[in-house]
């Protein structure tokens, strides 16, 4: 708190800012030295008694006090206050602003601008999270808590990824970026550490701010839902223990059908064209997924290399679909119906009804032509499904009902909305068809004996093999439905116009295929941490793109830094201890305790057990080991 700035009173375009510190002396790098200045009024008071807390905290932390939690949880209650203070004595600003009548508009628009750029800073933020993190660290000397906590375990990798990629990006950002200081003023050195770290905080904060508005929101979906596709692709192949590289290829094909049946499909089958035309995307990825699954199978050849090649099979068959309107063969000129009269290379448009509608035309709810008003019926659904599945956790098919009490707790609230103030979105109905795929993967994977299946020959062929069950259809099925997701994207590009046509065009974005593997593992190849990495990196996609406009060292290409961090670090796996991350079970931890060693790590579970007091397993031992065990 005393290192960084309290928080920015404004904010100009450029990013200049004046900033705030906890001893309240103001720094002004604004390009506009006249701006009116924000009052802080309590947020400095509230400030110094949040690191008051802080230090508590610390001081109960390092003696192990049973109440450092408490104030560890009150500083970050007076942060936020602090924060709200802030925001408070900003928004008067702009009110003041709006009713000035000597200002100008042009002059009016500037200032409200620069006062809603400002907010809190480092000197807040991190307390804030400190607190947090205290008051867990100390809550979690109670059982119930820890319990809770042991279940959130696999967090543990990607959420220190996460800081550690956070952490070197930021020093990315201090090297590379000049103060940014359009006053012109001499800086001395504490002045100019205080406005580099504000750059930094700039940076993140405007790299996640598409999570507080809705129109930057829903951008941010609309680069996830592909996203979510192809990481599905390659967590179901991980699950399974194979490595699909060919997510590319696979969405290019199923692009591809997608286009081949919303263009060329009869008009006749009118509404049935749409669901036809999705089929055609899955069958596409999955043919193209299955391929190399079969030679894998059938051959032993290995799955990344095959589906690489793929890749640039499904590219050369894109560009020659598309690319021209005529090939030559043998002396001859053919004509090709699949390019678009012009020189841009792209399809037919496709027919009306096999085209899907935006997420805002399906949730509107308002009168045609009179705005968006956004259906709450969804939000409705999801609530009571989360407040009915435990509640019903003990009574037979208690799932099934929570399902149904929530899709009629949404059908009865369907027709009630709220007013959204946005101009329109490409964020489309694939949104809804990817987290159909999450659940198709999540049942399949967890609730079915074929995900069964799949999930032991992901872990050991050969104990699956033995067990009866085979390996080679398991290869080939968990190929075809990894290039079936995959094929699913193109539905976003094709049936979803989020290239803003409804065709399949030259510069569809397949490299969405590669960042899949970097969302697979983020998310630990689960359905619920792919959809959770996907939006992380739509966001800061969506963000990337503000922060390109405003700094001039520092553009989106940082985003590309913090994804191939992430990945590294994800990667590196061993920098977090093992018994961090996959701690040993209770009756070997109640073992060690009783026998001051763990004989290395190697305690046998016979031994184990008995130490424990519990019943010894059947661990197959033979009796000079148990003879040489009694012994010790």
């Amino acid at each position: 708190m005393l290192l960084f700035p309290l928080a920015a009173l404004g904010r100009g375009f450029s990013a200049d800012a004046v900033l705030l510190h906890l001893s309240g002396s103001v720094l002004n790098l604004a390009s506009n030295q006249q701006a009116p200045q924000a009052a802080p009024g309590s947020a400095l008071i509230l400030g110094w008694a949040t690191l008051a807390l802080i230090v508590a905290t610390l001081i109960g932390a390092v003696r192990r006090a049973g109440w450092f939690w408490i104030t560890g949880l009150l500083a970050t209650v007076l942060a936020v206050a602090a924060v709200l203070v802030l925001d408070s004595g900003l928004a008067a600003q702009i009110e003041r602003v709006a009713a000035d009548s000597t200002l100008r508009a042009g002059a009016k628009r500037q200032l409200r601008n620069f006062y809603d750029g400002g907010g809190m800073n480092l000197g807040l933020f991190l307390p804030m999270l400190a607190g947090l993190i205290a008051a867990g660290a100390g809550l979690s000397a109670r059982p119930w808590v820890l319990d809770r906590f042991n279940r959130m375990r696999g967090l543990l990798v990607p959420v220190s990824a996460i800081t550690l990629a956070v952490l070197v990006g930021a020093v990315v950002v201090l090297v590379v970026q000049p103060i940014v200081n359009p006053s012109g003023r001499e800086l001395t050195l504490w002045q100019g550490w205080l406005a580099k770290s504000d750059v930094v905080y700039f940076v993140y904060s405007t790299l996640f701010a598409p999570v507080t508005r809705l129109s930057p929101l829903l951008s941010s979906l609309k680069l996830a839902t592909p996203l979510i596709f192809t990481g599905l692709s390659v967590a179901f192949a991980f699950r399974t223990g194979l490595f699909n590289i060919g997510a590319p290829g696979q969405l290019t094909m199923g692009a591809i059908g997608a286009m081949l049946m919303g263009v060329y499909g009869p008009p006749s089958l009118g509404w049935a064209l749409l669901p036809l035309s999705v089929l055609a995307a899955a069958a596409g990825g999955a043919l193209w997924g299955a391929i190399p699954g079969l030679l894998k199978a059938r051959f032993g050849s290995s799955e990344v290399i095959n589906t690489i090649m793929l890749n640039y099979v499904a590219s050369a068959v894109f560009i020659f679909m598309i690319g021209s309107d005529s090939f030559p063969f043998l002396g001859k000129t053919y004509p090709l119906p699949f390019k678009a009269p012009g020189f841009e290379a792209k399809s037919q448009e496709l027919q009306q009804a096999a085209q899907l509608p935006t997420l805002l035309d399906v949730f509107n709810v308002g009168p045609a032509g009179g705005g968006y008003v956004l259906s709450i019926g969804i939000v409705v659904a999801v609530v009571a499904l989360l407040v009915a599945r435990p509640l019903l956790k003990a009574v037979k098919n208690g799932g099934l009902i929570a399902i149904v009490v929530a899709l009629a707790a949404g059908a009865l609230t369907w027709r009630i909305g709220i007013p959204a103030n946005i101009n329109g979105s490409q964020l489309n109905a694939s949104f809804l068809i990817a987290l159909a795929c999450v659940a198709l993967f999540g049942t399949l994977m967890w609730r079915t004996a074929t995900g069964y299946a799949l999930r032991a020959v992901g872990l050991s062929p050969r104990a699956a093999e033995y067990g009866g069950i085979s390996v080679a259809r398991g290869t080939i099925l968990a190929m075809t439905l990894a290039g079936m997701f995959a094929g699913l994207a193109g539905t976003h590009y094709v049936n979803g116009g989020a290239l803003d046509e409804y065709r399949l065009k030259g510069n569809m974005p397949v490299n969405v295929g590669f960042d899949g593997i970097a969302v697979a593992l983020m998310g630990q190849n689960t359905p619920t941490g792919v959809v959770l990495a996907s939006l992380l990196f739509g966001t800061v996609d969506t963000g990337g793109v503000d922060v390109d406009q405003q700094l001039d060292g520092v553009n989106k290409d940082i985003v590309t830094v913090l994804k191939a961090l992430i990945v590294l670090f994800i990667a590196a796996g061993g920098f977090l201890s093992r018994r961090l991350v996959d701690p040993p079970p209770p009756q070997l931890v109640a073992a060690t305790d009783k026998t001051g060693t763990d004989d290395g790590g190697k305690l046998s579970p016979g031994v184990a057990a008995q130490q424990a007091s519990t019943p010894s397993p059947n661990v197959g031992q033979s009796s000079e080991e148990n003879t040489r065990e009694g012994g010790k």
